[in-house]
């Protein structure tokens, strides 16, 4: 390699799906990345290092191009956008759905709605052009307990098994978008160092699971 690369990776649950793929595609931490408190890892690739960050995080670093490359959800690219990104692969990796929910048996009683949701600039866009008026509200979590108090009637959020909406009285409603773990490039990187880039995406895309 002509350049060192620096690939930032999402904490947590994709993490742990993410570490096998590049693990078949020859680039390991040296370091356990689970016990360590570094967040800058060397790897068995002489000219790849890997950042571990959260997820809202990596699409920043890559833009901003502190890291060439990164793994993140496709939900924080749709929340956040992807300029100066090319979207280049899906990992088929923490595979959800972003939905809408609400209390089960939800009517709307008119064409106004309150929203509670992270994904703020999703939630505007998506009843938007469904025609509905809605105010968003922003959390950061438990999502599941503003129908239940009253401060919202539906939610938009990550649904995985649809168990913490079940348990409080909830159900999904509308899909939005199925979501997965896509890998990112800066696009001056890619310009910059394409071969090599070309060859870690090629290398990941046959460790890609077939669905």
């Amino acid at each position: 390699m002509a350049e060192s690369l620096t690939i930032a990776l999402t904490k947590g649950r994709i993490l742990k799906e993410t570490l096998p793929l590049f693990a078949k595609a020859g680039i390991e931490p040296i370091d356990d990345v689970f016990t360590s408190r570094k967040l800058v890892f060397e790897t068995t690739h002489a000219d790849v290092r890997l950042l571990i960050i959260r997820g809202s995080d990596v699409p920043t670093y890559v833009k901003h191009g502190t890291a060439d490359m990164g793994v993140v959800g496709k939900d924080v690219l749709l929340e956040q956008g992807a300029a100066g990104l090319y979207e280049l692969l899906d990992l088929n990796i923490a595979r959800c759905q972003l939905m809408t929910a609400g209390p089960v048996g939800w009517q709307s009683t008119g064409n106004r709605i309150r929203v509670a949701t992270k994904f703020i600039n999703v939630a505007k866009a998506y009843f938007s052009e469904q025609g509905v008026q809605a105010e968003v509200i922003k959390l950061y979590g438990a999502m599941e307990l503003a129908p239940v108090m009253g401060l919202a009637d539906l939610i938009v959020d990550i649904v995985d098994t649809g168990s913490t909406l079940q348990a409080n009285g909830m159900a999904p409603i509308d899909l939005i978008a199925e979501i997965s773990s896509r890998l990112v490039v800066n696009k001056a990187a890619m310009r910059r160092s394409h071969e090599d880039i070309k060859n870690i995406v090629d290398a990941l895309a046959l460790a890609v699971p077939q669905l």
